[in-house]
């Protein structure tokens, strides 16, 4: 079992920035492709960023693409999300997630991801 728990959400004006944190447990972090998700208001969940077990290969959804980036620490069995240029459409519960399918390449496919966390809100104010 791989528990996930996220931090760093908050209330940031339009420009601003945050970086999310998800730590997990379980000695199986660098075997597992893990992703972030986000869901707005009235909004169905939405691909992110998605990062490979090995860290080597990232992709992202159009809509963040130049302005946030994932990465990891295996060593600290922690993903990250970066988020500049923050805009108040990026205002969502974001959600990591973590699937040994979603290995290599990494998966835009909530599907591929076995552990989910409980997610950390994030507003950005216009």
């Amino acid at each position: 079992q791989v528990q996930l728990v996220e931090s760093g959400g908050g209330l940031v004006q339009a420009g601003g920035s945050l970086r999310l944190s998800c730590a997990t447990s379980g000695r199986t972090f660098s075997s597992y492709g893990m992703g972030w998700f986000r869901r707005a208001p009235g909004k169905e969940r939405e691909f992110v960023a998605t990062i490979s077990s090995s860290g080597g290969i990232t992709s992202y959804a159009d809509s963040v693409k130049g302005r946030f980036t994932i990465s990891r620490d295996n060593a600290k069995n922690t993903v990250y999300l970066q988020m500049l240029s923050l805009k108040p459409d990026d205002t969502a519960v974001y959600y990591c997630a973590a699937g040994a399918r979603a290995s290599y390449p990494g998966s835009s496919d909530p599907q591929r991801y076995d552990y989910w966390g409980q997610g950390t809100q994030v507003t950005v104010s216009s």
